[in-house]
């Protein structure tokens, strides 16, 4: 039995962000671990840093399970529930990042960073929202892919991170570049991968 690229990749991508997510969630507990002394630094770490560790976790939980085919009968409603809670959490974690991006112990690069991070996180979901309200669902479907492309952030900025330090990077050192390349090849490649299908499409629509 052989499996498509795109079934590997997207298990892989589920996978990862279960973790991640899992992990994060510990904040939600009543007595959480200690936080991480740069983290704990942040002067916005208390309340926000549970806020958006839980709700940014959520989002990482559910977002994958988003673009399953097939939403019809149970399917639908189900999509319509994780969507309903997957948008509402970040929604949420955007606005509590940038907050805590604006604290960010590692200076104004990492704040600049993390802050545009939130604020196009917010925008995108925003107008999948004002889509999907609109009943312009393949619209909605592009802008929920650019969401997921940039919720993925969580992601890969834990892989960069041991990347960097295998490299002989300096923990802020890594810490000031994920703030910006732990999103923006993301979203650079949906967009890549959005205008590939428009042009599949165009040229199997017929005449």
């Amino acid at each position: 039995m052989t499996f498509p690229l795109r079934q590997i990749a997207w298990t892989l991508t589920a996978l990862l962000s279960a973790f991640v997510a899992l992990v994060a969630l510990r904040y939600a507990l009543p007595h959480p671990p200690q936080v991480p002394e740069p983290i704990a630094a942040n002067p916005f770490a208390t309340p926000f840093l549970p806020m958006h560790a839980v709700t940014a976790s959520i989002a990482l939980l559910l977002g994958a399970f988003q673009f399953i085919a097939g939403r019809r009968g149970g399917r639908a409603a189900w999509h319509r529930l994780t969507g309903a809670a997957y948008l509402t959490c970040c929604l949420v974690a955007a606005p509590t990042g940038l907050i805590l991006a604006l604290g960010a112990t590692a200076g104004p690069v990492a704040s600049v960073g993390f802050g545009l991070l939130a604020l196009i996180w917010f925008y995108v979901n925003a107008q999948g929202l004002r889509a999907v309200l609109d009943r312009r669902y393949a619209e909605h479907g592009e802008w929920m892919i650019r969401s997921f492309a940039l919720t993925l952030a969580a992601v890969v900025l834990r892989l960069q991170l041991p990347i960097g330090g295998m490299l002989g990077l300096e923990f802020m050192e890594i810490y000031r570049l994920t703030a910006f390349i732990s999103w923006i090849p993301n979203l650079m490649l949906a967009e890549l991968w959005l205008a590939s299908r428009r042009r599949r499409l165009t040229t199997t629509a017929p005449a």
